[in-house]
């Protein structure tokens, strides 16, 4: 089964790449000359980019933001990144994400990258602001959808 690159996978096609549950949610990339490192392996800043456009993609398709002119400020107040083995040029990934906690306003996500085994994994805390700068409750509708989606 082939990868739809930088578009929402189906559940159907994380688990015919080796995806485990409980990850439902998964944005599939190749890795490019540009994120390589002196020792031709991908730079460990890479990771956190990628991880970076899967949010983009994960807050739009579950209804967190929009980034229009009067949608909530997300702000990233902590990230971590364990590496588990390396990855060279030229390899099919798939990042995975999902939230596995929320407070008031803000809320944990955890990240996996596979390729097609498991590379690398991640966290980060994110954080919900309104315009004024001051943090923000989650709205209802965020925490149901994470809830439902996420479990």
């Amino acid at each position: 089964m082939s990868l739809s690159y930088l578009t929402p996978l189906k559940v159907e096609t994380l688990r015919a790449h080796g995806v485990p549950e409980p990850w439902t949610y998964g944005i599939a990339d190749r890795t490019r000359f540009g994120e390589l490192d002196a020792l031709a392996h991908i730079n460990n800043t890479a990771y956190l980019r990628w991880f970076e456009a899967f949010r983009i993609h994960y807050f739009r398709d579950y209804g967190i933001s929009d980034y229009g002119p009067t949608a909530p400020r997300i702000v990233l107040r902590q990230v971590q990144v364990d590496y588990l083995r390396e990855m060279g040029l030229d390899q099919d990934y798939i990042v995975t994400g999902r939230t596995v906690s929320y407070r008031t306003s803000s809320f944990r996500m955890d990240y996996a990258v596979w390729a097609p085994d498991l590379r690398a994994t991640g966290s980060a805390i994110i954080v919900c602001l309104g315009q004024d700068g001051r943090k923000a409750a989650l709205p209802e509708s965020v925490r149901a959808t994470l809830t439902e989606r996420d479990q």
